[in-house]
């Protein structure tokens, strides 16, 4: 049997409209190898265990994820493949700080799939896109820069004990989640607060979650 051309994966909490946009898309996007991903978690799993990811097509709001959190980890850490962000929220604002982040395009959940196998084609032969009327948007600064760049200088395992800060659970906790020894944890936390630039567990979840989202239905 022939192998695909391309793999994607498609990085979304909901798993009917994971199935349902991988169905549509194999009607214009053939020879392509679909993954999926439901957590920032499973995605990071999808990527150690599948090398030659071609594109992934991320959702900004999943589990594990704060807002641009998990664009910036893979921008940083898996800089030579492709993000597409897909998202509900269509404003500007969110848009400009999606590319400021490093995704490569944006298109709304809306789009019908033979636009968003246009984009994702447009992607994959190394364009940028952007929904039409929004070509020329100037990219967002905000307050949330810092924290990026910051956020960007973790390691996969210290970005991994951060989201398990913010999950609130203890060292010994996650030790044992990570099979890890506690020292090794609160070796990890010392690192994390020092990239972080602050002082205590606390004031580093409040500086991840400083890159949430409003809170609206996605």
């Amino acid at each position: 049997m022939d192998q695909p051309d391309r793999s994607i994966i498609i990085a979304d909490d909901h798993p009917l409209f994971r199935q349902a946009l991988k169905q549509s898309l194999s009607l214009f996007m053939a020879d392509t190898r679909w993954l999926e991903a439901e957590s920032a978690d499973t995605l990071e799993h999808c990527l150690n265990h599948h090398p030659g990811i071609d594109l992934i097509l991320l959702d900004l709001q999943m589990p594990g994820s704060h807002g641009y959190s998990t664009l910036i980890h893979l921008r940083s850490h898996h800089p030579a493949i492709p993000v597409m962000v897909i998202s509900a929220h269509e404003d500007s604002q969110t848009v400009a700080k999606a590319m400021q982040y490093g995704a490569q395009g944006f298109i709304p959940k809306s789009a019908q799939p033979q636009q968003l196998a246009e984009a994702l084609q447009r992607v994959l032969e190394g364009d940028i896109y952007l929904p039409q009327g929004m070509e020329n948007l100037n990219e967002a600064q905000s307050s949330d820069d810092d924290i990026g760049a910051r956020l960007a200088e973790l390691t996969p395992q210290q970005y991994r004990v951060l989201q398990m800060f913010a999950e609130g659970l203890l060292n010994k906790q996650i030790a044992y989640e990570l099979e890890v020894s506690e020292a090794t944890i609160k070796a990890h936390a010392t690192a994390i607060f020092k990239k972080l630039g602050v002082r205590n567990r606390t004031q580093a979840v409040i500086a991840l979650q400083g890159l949430d989202m409003d809170s609206r239905p996605v």
